[in-house]
Order: C-alpha cells, then sequence, then structure tokens
C-alpha cells in the first residue's frame, strides 16, 4: 500500500467532527425528556404528603396517579398531526409552555379536581414531548450519531427521575409537594427559550417545499464537505415517490412491517415489567420486610440505575447496534426479573432481603439497556416520513397506554397470583420480547433514514433489506 494511499483510507476511518449545534439542538430538545422524567416520577415523594393535605380516599390518589398517563396518550395522539402540519419545532415549542402550565396549575392546587386537571394538563405535555422529541432528533441527526443523540432523550428522562426521587427525599413534609411539582417550571422555561433559537426540521421543510431552507439548515447540522445537495435529493425522492396520505395510509400493506415493528417494541416496552417495578417498589421493599426510609433510598438508587442505563444504552445502540442491543439485554433483564420472582419464595431466609434488592437493580439496569434505550428511538427510525407524524403518535400511544394497564394491573396481579407469579410472568414476557426482537426487528444502526424508507417499499422481508444497506 502506497503512502497516498494509506493517508487517504486512515483520513477515512478516522472519526468525523460533527458540528457543536447538533448537540446544542439534541441537547436542548432532549430538555423535553427531563421534564417526562421528572414529572412521571415526582408523584412517588409527593403523593406521600398530598395524600394528607387534601385529605384524598385510595381511588383519588389512583386517580391522581393514573391522570398523567391519560393525559400523554391524548397528547401523543393530537402531537402527530399537530407536527405534520405546523412543524415539529413548534410543536415542541407548544409542549414547553403545556409542561409549564401543568406545572403552575399543580403546584397552587387548592383541591383534589384542579391537582387532578393540572396533572391531566401534564400528561398531555408529557405524550407530546415523548412523541415529537424523539422525531425531531432523529430529523436532525447525522446518521453516525442519531443513535447516541436519540437515546439522549431516553438518558434525560432518566435523570428526571432521579432528580424527582431526590426533591422527593429532599422536600419530605407536609406542603413540600407544592414546591416539588413548582420546580419544574424551570427546565420547561429553559426548554421554551432553547427551541426558539433552533430549526426546524430540514426533513419537515423539505416534504413543505422549503428546499432553500432546508439546505441552509443541513449546512449548520452537518460536517464541513458533507454532501448536502445528496441528502437534499434523498429526503426529495422519498417526499415525491410516496403520494399524499391520510390516516388510511397506516393501514396499508407496505407499511405493516415498520408498524409492527414499532408498536411490538412500544407494547414490550411496558410488558417486560419496567413500570411495575418503578412504580411499586416500595410496596415491594415494604413486603420483604424494609423500612419506608429504606424504600425512598432504594428509590433513589433506582433513579441512578436508569441514568446509568441511559448512559450505557447511549453507547451501545450505536456502537454494536439497535438489534443487538436489545437481543443481550433482555434475556438478561428477564433472568433478573426471574430471580426477583424467585427471592419472594425464600420466606424467612437471611439471604432473601438483598437477593431481592440486587435483583431489583439487576432488571432496572439491563431492562433499561437493552428496552428502554431503543423504545424512543425505533420507530421515528424505521417509520416512513409521510405518515411519520401519525404513525409516531400511534406507537407513543402504545407506550402510555400498556403503561397505563401496567400501572392498573400490577398490584391487583400480586394479590392473585403473589408476588413469585406475578415477576415470573413478566420473566415469560421478556423471553417473548427475545423472539419478537429475533423475528422482527431489523437492525437500523448507521441506515439513513431514506434508505430504511426504501428497503421497507422493496419487496420481501424488511430485515433482510435493510441488512443490504452499507
Amino acid at each position: 500500500m502506497s503512502e497516498d494511499t494509506a493517508v487517504a483510507v486512515a483520513a477515512e476511518r478516522a472519526p468525523v467532527r460533527q458540528p457543536a449545534q447538533v448537540y446544542a439542538v439534541a441537547a436542548v430538545s432532549a430538555l423535553g425528556g427531563l421534564l417526562f422524567g421528572y414529572d412521571t416520577g415526582i408523584i412517588s415523594g409527593a403523593l406521600l404528603y398530598l395524600r394528607e393535605d387534601l385529605q384524598l380516599s385510595s381511588r383519588e390518589q389512583e386517580i391522581v396517579v393514573g391522570v398523567i398517563l391519560v393525559g400523554a396518550m391524548i397528547g401523543a395522539l393530537v402531537s402527530g398531526s399537530l407536527a405534520g402540519r405546523h412543524g415539529r419545532r413548534r410543536v415542541v415549542l407548544w409542549v414547553a409552555v403545556v409542561f409549564a402550565a401543568g406545572a403552575l396549575g399543580a403546584a397552587v392546587a387548592p383541591d383534589t379536581a384542579t391537582l387532578v386537571a393540572a396533572r391531566l394538563v401534564l400528561g398531555l405535555a408529557v405524550g407530546g414531548a415523548s412523541n415529537m422529541v424523539p422525531v425531531y432528533i432523529a430529523e436532525v441527526a447525522p446518521p453516525a450519531i442519531r443513535g447516541r443523540l436519540m437515546v439522549l432523550f431516553q438518558l434525560m428522562v432518566a435523570i428526571g427521575q432521579l432528580i424527582a426521587y431526590l426533591c422527593g427525599w429532599l422536600l419530605a413534609g407536609s406542603g413540600g409537594w407544592r414546591v416539588m411539582f413548582g420546580l419544574a417550571v424551570v427546565p420547561a422555561a429553559v426548554l421554551l427559550i432553547g427551541m426558539t433559537r433552533l430549526p426546524e426540521s430540514p426533513r419537515w421543510l423539505v416534504e413543505q417545499g422549503h428546499t432553500a431552507a432546508a439546505r441552509s439548515v443541513l449546512r449548520r447540522l452537518r460536517p464541513a464537505g458533507a454532501d448536502i445537495d445528496d441528502e437534499i435529493a434523498g429526503i426529495g425522492e422519498v417526499v415525491k415517490s410516496i403520494p399524499r396520505q391520510d390516516s388510511r395510509a397506516l393501514w396499508q400493506p407496505w407499511l405493516r412491517p415498520a408498524l409492527v415493528v414499532a408498536l411490538g417494541v412500544a407494547a414490550f416496552s411496558q410488558l417486560t415489567g419496567i413500570n411495575a417495578i418503578v412504580y411499586y417498589a416500595p410496596t415491594i421493599l415494604a413486603d420483604a420486610g424494609f423500612g419506608k426510609s429504606v424504600a425512598l433510598i432504594t428509590g433513589i438508587g433506582i433513579g441512578a440505575m436508569l441514568v446509568v442505563a441511559g448512559i450505557t444504552g447511549a453507547i451501545a445502540v450505536d456502537a454494536i447496534g439497535r438489534r443487538r442491543t436489545m437481543l443481550w439485554f433482555i434475556p438478561l433483564s428477564g433472568l433478573a426479573m426471574a430471580v426477583l420472582g424467585g427471592a419472594f419464595l425464600m420466606e424467612g431466609s437471611a439471604a432473601q432481603h438483598w437477593v431481592v434488592i440486587i435483583a431489583l437493580f439487576a432488571y432496572i439496569l439491563f431492562n433499561g439497556i437493552g428496552m428502554q434505550s431503543v423504545v424512543w428511538l425505533i420507530a421515528p427510525e424505521i417509520l416512513p416520513l409521510r405518515v411519520r407524524g401519525p404513525a409516531t403518535s400511534l406507537a407513543t400511544l402504545t407506550v402510555w397506554g400498556f403503561d397505563l394497564l401496567i400501572a392498573v394491573t400490577a398490584l391487583s396481579a400480586i394479590n392473585a397470583v403473589g408476588r413469585s407469579g406475578t415477576f415470573f410472568a413478566y420473566a415469560a414476557l421478556n423471553v417473548l420480547c427475545v423472539v419478537f426482537v429475533l423475528w422482527k426487528v431489523p437492525e437500523t444502526r448507521n441506515r439513513r433514514l431514506e434508505d430504511i424508507e426504501r428497503a421497507l417499499h422493496a419487496p420481501g422481508s424488511l430485515r433482510r433489506n435493510l441488512s443490504t444497506y452499507r
């Protein structure tokens, strides 16, 4: 090999320096994930005291906890169609305003009805953020770092949950819940101000016919020397190849493989049991004989494990791929859940407490890496541009729908079949998830969104088609 050839090969293999604005776009927009995590997590600490201050019955407590999930389902459904008409960036701006309004309403709520209404408003913002922020990041990020930037959203969700657990511990006491809710106004304001300085999605701009504006945006978001015209042409080719669609397009045969993957991953992200643990860890620990103070500290530990999982997942999805990350870590998640179920058969054993805690943390870590780091990434990547808004809304709606299902059935399942039986059932669902990934989920790492869409239109298996793109 000549010296000139060696230099050329080395330059080709060297990491490409990405513009700083790409990371700024992802960081600011991912604040929506922090708000998502904080507002869904803060209720666990706040509920201990607001139920006394507002004299809530058990049923009213369930409503206060669950109503944010109902709002999230509505927000996810509505935000997709709004984004198709008004743009991704503008919808994220609106989400920031709704976050602030809901947080203020919850902080000053004089009665239960007002608090429920405020939590419903927060749910609208949570659903909108969980739907639109990943789409926005996917459409502005270069393929080489798209995975890690999108997983930043899930990492920020985990950080938000950790902050919520810490605030619940630090602000424990009567009236402290108002401050807990009100603190969410700060990141909402930062998100609102930051988004005013960020560009619109170049793919949405091309779809709307604003090619010059899209080219200008891509020049700011791509490395020096990148072929902007080729990317614009690729987006334009996809836009022109598919006629304007209505909601009925979601059920057309050519889209079905992508929709099955997106909805299947969304469903399994909850059916594998993550929120049964997150929501009810204090109850699990109480049943294992631990006190309330230990339960609160363990909640902080769960938040910390989610952050570790988010960081590890952000690295894994780009280093080893989305599909392989799931296939490596979901089996470990199922094993940890099975061990947790077995631990509750060890009544009277001195080792039971430690087995419960270790299995609990191991499950959170492995499920966080293998499942939660992929769930907000796969749908925006695999769903076609023309129906990405409503189709991603449907996937997000699936996440929240199954989240609500788990929230309202976990304790009933424990009462019906016991803790061990419930956790063994979740372990079995982890096994089913692995089978689903092996059968249906393709690898999307380092694939341009336009290549993914071409593979979807080509005859044959989506997974095999996509594996041919290099």
